[in-house]
Parts: C-alpha cells; sequence; structure tokens
C-alpha cells in the first residue's frame, strides 16, 4: 500500500503533510521518496531534493543543441509522480482532448504547450497552489535521478523504463506500469514528450546562468522533453531537447506538473 503526503485545506489546498514511503506498487522497490498528493485531481507529486548536475550530453551521442555540458543548480521542487492523465485533465478541463481516448490512467495527450497553461491556470484558481511546468534543468535533472550519469531517466536499459517504438504496441500505455527512476518517478523517457516553462533556443547552453535558469526571454518555440510511444531510443535520451509550437497539439505530447516548496 502507498504511503502518502495530503496537499489539504479548507476552500483550497492550503497546507502539506509529508511522509515517506518506499516500495512502488507493481514495481520491484525503489529508493525512499516523498510523495505528497493532491486530493482533487489524484495527481501525486514526489518531493525533487535540490543540487548541482552537469546538464547535458556527456556521452557525445547528441545534437550540438545539447551542448557545452555546464553545471547546474536547482532548488528543491515536488514534481508529478506520474504524466497528467486523461482522467486527471477531465476532472480540471471537463473534456477529453486526447487522440487516444482511453481509460483514466492513460497519459493525456494531443494538447499544446497553451493548453497545459489553460489547465495549470485553471487548476492553480481552484487549488491556491502554484502549479506549474518543470524548468528544462528541473526536467533534466529529475529525469536523471538527481543528476547522475543516466543515459536515460533512471539508467541505461531502456526497455525497463520506457514505451517507445519497440514497445509502444503503436499508442500510449497507462502510466506507471514501467521501473521509475531512482527519485519514484516514472515515464519520464517515453510514452508522451512533456512540456517544459522554458523557450527553445539552440545556443541557450552556452549562455545559461548557473543557478534555477528559466531559459530565454524570446523564442517561437517551446521545450518539450523525453521522447514518446513513437519513436527510437536515440531520441529517448536523458539530454534531448524537442521543441514545439505553443499552439500545435500532436498525439505523442503531454505534460507532468511541478509544484514549488513555499510561496
Amino acid at each position: 500500500m502507498r504511503g502518502r503526503a495530503t496537499l489539504v485545506g479548507i476552500g483550497g489546498l492550503i497546507g502539506l503533510v509529508a511522509v515517506l514511503i518506499s516500495g512502488c506498487v507493481g514495481m520491484r522497490a525503489s529508493s525512499r521518496a516523498e510523495i505528497a498528493l493532491d486530493p482533487a485531481t489524484g495527481m501525486e507529486f514526489v518531493l525533487v531534493p535540490g543540487g548541482c548536475f552537469q546538464m547535458g550530453d556527456r556521452w557525445g551521442k547528441g545534437e550540438m543543441s545539447e551542448r557545452p555540458v555546464h553545471e547546474v543548480c536547482v532548488d528543491a521542487f515536488y514534481l508529478g509522480r506520474f504524466e497528467v492523465t486523461q482522467g486527471q485533465w477531465r476532472a480540471v478541463m471537463g473534456e477529453n482532448p486526447s487522440f487516444f481516448q482511453q481509460e483514466d490512467e492513460y497519459p493525456v495527450e494531443q494538447i499544446s504547450w497553451n493548453d497545459a497553461q489553460a489547465f495549470l491556470s485553471k487548476l492553480n484558481a481552484s487549488a491556491e497552489k502554484n502549479y506549474r511546468l518543470p524548468t528544462e534543468a528541473e526536467w533534466e535533472y529529475a529525469c536523471r535521478s538527481g543528476g547522475k550519469e543516466e543515459m536515460f531517466c533512471g539508467g541505461d536499459e531502456l526497455s525497463a523504463l520506457a514505451w517507445f517504438d519497440r514497445t509502444g504496441g503503436g499508442n500510449t500505455q497507462p502510466v506507471g506500469q514501467r521501473q521509475p527512476n531512482g527519485l519514484g518517478l516514472y515515464d519520464m523517457s517515453g510514452n508522451v514528450w512533456e512540456f517544459c516553462s522554458d523557450r527553445y533556443d539552440a545556443n541557450y547552453y552556452g549562455v545559461s546562468p548557473e543557478k534555477n535558469p528559466q531559459g530565454p526571454a524570446e523564442g517561437r518555440y517551446f521545450v518539450k522533453r523525453g521522447g514518446s510511444w513513437s519513436i527510437g531510443p536515440r531520441f529517448l535520451r536523458a539530454t534531448v531537447r524537442g521543441r514545439s509550437d505553443a499552439a500545435d497539439r500532436h498525439y505523442s505530447t503531454g505534460f507532468r506538473v511541478a509544484l514549488p516548496i513555499g510561496p
């Protein structure tokens, strides 16, 4: 049975009580993780401890946009344990835009970056919290189990971690069925691409600040990370930087939610 913290409140979510859990339902036990639960949507959040890491392609297998490797430090934050599901989207937005109309536990997809922002705005208005998309730096740090030397999100054995073109069965799969990474986060490689808050600039790593980078101030495209059910392993690496126009919708793309610690 999973132990959970609960985001609790009257007329909104105003407090956070945290507990430690160990193990993951249906999978082998993972490291102990601090989990918070939003009771209104059922979204679960994992505490990502702050820290510094070498961001970018340390293996020489990626594109120039994944370089130079540079040190980045991020503050602690909470990140969705799973990608936002069709059931959670429906609970907030009242409809389901997904191309693959499936049960509640499948990830929502065929949404744009703008759609994700609309979801977050509506969720924040009712919950009195500050839910948001993760920054690109936060996303990669969390994906790599706190900045570890991992080719994919959780290690180097992709088939154990992700749904992708050789295993995905031609569509998305229910969240949380593959092995989690070292922080207890699922599906950060594969299933659906995940939007970040940052605008995209292929040359940004050369000028990125070290502390909590937020991405460039301008740019047509927004970053998405992690790859999807429809593509090969090369594009599921932890450092791959995808991009999308703010209004583009695609059945390979969804998101997960971040929650800062404090106001």
